[in-house]
């Protein structure tokens, strides 16, 4: 009867799964994550060490952009272990409270990530609009406010989400759909009152993505409209350059975000493939391209890069 207990009601553990329906999917999954990890882990900690060593990008969009990159390591570093651990070792089990611990990071670091994209949104749209009051109004001291406002709303929002689902018996098995552990897939394995975690989830992805991406909306509205008020088409296009880096990076954070948000909320109608491969594209696109795409698309970082490479060969 104890037995029963523990597997029905209190797990122990949980199954990750990789990609169901791809034969062989370790053979090449496995080297193609952990180069991702590599890449993702080195693009930002290149980019923090840019930032903090080079003067002339001691400006508040780089600083952002650092925050950006600290979020994307937590993020990365949340899920290394057990991606490894499916795709790389085969090995599928992770602990009950593990499991709890991982989606509190993964998701407490997501709604970080989001925060800063909207202060980065911000920050463009004061660069656009009032160029002269530019580092009057982004001091260091606001900068270091909006990184730390972010990060604490996504602690203080996502603190619940281990909390309601301890709370709740488990009675449909102990198998995720995917090679980490995500709020809504641990809850749809529970029995009981979920209408609490369900509602909450709700809030958060309203509250906290919806809104942060809502205002991101508004503010390229307005830059547009301030762009369209400057008379030059030269200086127009130059100023919509400085945004194409951010504007990109925010289609690939949100666009997979919105599906997974819609695909857990009629999964009788989505495969369970697609549902994992939109869940990794979630998880490890965002925080390998930001790097690379900032580097490429930035002309002081692309200097910066070129500068600490000529002092490395010295």
């Amino acid at each position: 009867m104890s037995e029963f207990n523990i597997t029905t009601f209190q797990p122990s553990l949980f199954i990750l799964t990789g990609l169901q329906g791809l034969v062989c999917s370790r053979l090449w999954l496995g080297p193609l994550l952990s180069l991702m990890y590599i890449t993702t882990m080195a693009g930002n900690c290149l980019v923090i060490h840019l930032v903090r060593t080079e003067h002339s990008l001691q400006e508040p969009q780089y600083h952002f952009l650092t925050m950006l990159a600290g979020a994307d390591i937590v993020l990365s570093f949340s899920t290394l272990f057990s991606v490894l651990k499916v795709f790389v070792l085969g090995l599928h089990e992770i602990a009950f409270d593990s499991c709890l611990a991982q989606l509190f990071f993964i998701h407490t670091s997501s709604s970080m990530g989001s925060g800063i994209l909207l202060a980065m949104a911000f920050d463009r749209f004061v660069a656009i609009s009032h160029p002269l009051q530019y580092t009057t109004i982004l001091t260091s001291s606001r900068v270091t406010t909006m990184g730390l406002a972010a990060l604490l709303r996504g602690v203080v929002l996502m603190t619940p989400l281990p909390i309601l689902l301890k709370r709740l018996p488990f009675c449909k098995g102990q198998t995720l759909s995917y090679s980490y552990c995500l709020h809504p897939n641990v809850m749809k394995l529970a029995c009981g009152q979920v209408k609490i975690n369900i509602f909450y989830g709700l809030v958060l992805v309203v509250f906290s993505f919806g809104v942060d991406f809502l205002l991101i909306a508004i503010s390229y509205a307005l830059i547009f409209q301030a762009v369209l008020g400057i008379a030059s088409r030269e200086g127009q296009m130059k100023a919509l350059n400085t945004c194409l880096s951010h504007i990109f990076i925010v289609f690939i954070y949100y666009g997979p975000l919105l599906a997974i948000t819609v695909m857990h909320r009629v999964s009788h109608q989505s495969s369970p493939l697609a549902h994992a491969v939109l869940g990794n594209i979630y998880l490890f696109m965002p925080p390998m391209l930001n790097p690379i795409v900032y580097s490429l698309k930035t002309k002081q970082i692309r200097a910066a890069l070129r500068k600490s490479l000529k002092s490395q060969r010295r």
